[in-house]
């Protein structure tokens, strides 16, 4: 499968957004890539004109605003986001495993994605920045052929309590090391087995577990996710279900994802 996608300025925190997608649930393409965003550092580019931007604090809304904590440990920044322009709202949206007083963050992701391996090392500390009420979740996207095979691994390590452990070193060695194929070939399932046995687990008790009913099972509410989550592409950033963020570059994302969150965790205190 023939993936194109634009070179990532990972060293000046400026990777270009890529999305990862399927045409038709078998081929895969990269989204042309937008232009470079400014550092994630100084303020965004306003909305296009005709949007209406919500200010940061409207009149109506300067109690909760105040209110609701800062959801990383750096300070909200850029203006509020707008629906639209910054993100989708998801009809009747609901979070992948609600959990009681916790706000949902997901990502939907491919191991094979070229995107989402110059994302990783940007929302794996942003990730732990969230503070506890903030429950974050990799949702691995079922777009057929290997990236199925990379979701139902994804499921099986952490099945066997090794995907915290592998998570990162998987996409380097699809992407880095070239150890594994990804979307240059085709990894059989004992191909993928056998990277994950240098980390503790039997290659064979690790493919069987890929193929399992519980594993299918979780593939399957994935797919799921992702298809009432109508994302484009991969990565993908969802907050508590209900907003799917868009974002001109990959800090653009997480800024706005850090605003929605606020956004979630007041009315969730307001109650």
């Amino acid at each position: 499968m023939k993936t194109r996608f634009a070179a990532l300025a990972l060293a000046a925190l400026l990777p270009i957004l890529a999305a990862c997608k399927a045409d038709d649930g078998t081929t895969n393409t990269s989204a042309p890539a937008e232009p470079a965003a400014a550092p994630a550092s100084t303020e965004p580019a306003a909305p296009a004109a005709g949007s209406e931007a919500a200010a940061p604090a409207a009149e109506g809304d300067k109690t909760a605003a105040s209110a609701a904590p800062a959801p990383t440990t750096a300070a909200l920044t850029g203006p509020a986001p707008v629906e639209g322009a910054d993100y989708q709202l998801i009809p009747n949206g609901q979070p992948f495993q609600p959990a009681a007083g916790k706000v949902e963050v997901v990502e939907i992701f491919g191991y094979v994605c070229p995107a989402c391996a110059a994302f990783q090392p940007l929302v794996g500390p942003w990730k732990a920045g969230l503070p506890s009420d903030v429950n974050f979740v990799y949702v691995p996207a079922m777009f057929g052929g290997t990236w199925d095979n990379y979701a139902r691994a994804f499921y099986a390590a952490q099945t066997l309590g090794v995907q915290e452990k592998t998570h990162e070193a998987l996409y380097s060695a699809i992407h880095s090391q070239k150890t594994l194929k990804g979307e240059r070939g085709a990894d059989s399932v004992e191909d993928i087995a056998k990277f994950y046995g240098a980390y503790g687990v039997d290659p064979k008790q690790f493919a069987a577990t890929m193929g399992s009913f519980a594993v299918n099972a979780k593939t399957n509410s994935a797919k799921q996710f992702a298809q009432r989550s109508q994302i484009s592409g991969t990565p993908s950033i969802i907050v508590n279900g209900k907003y799917l963020v868009k974002g001109k570059s990959f800090p653009d994302m997480l800024r706005i994802a850090d605003h929605l969150i606020a956004r979630e965790r007041g009315a969730a205190q307001a109650h």
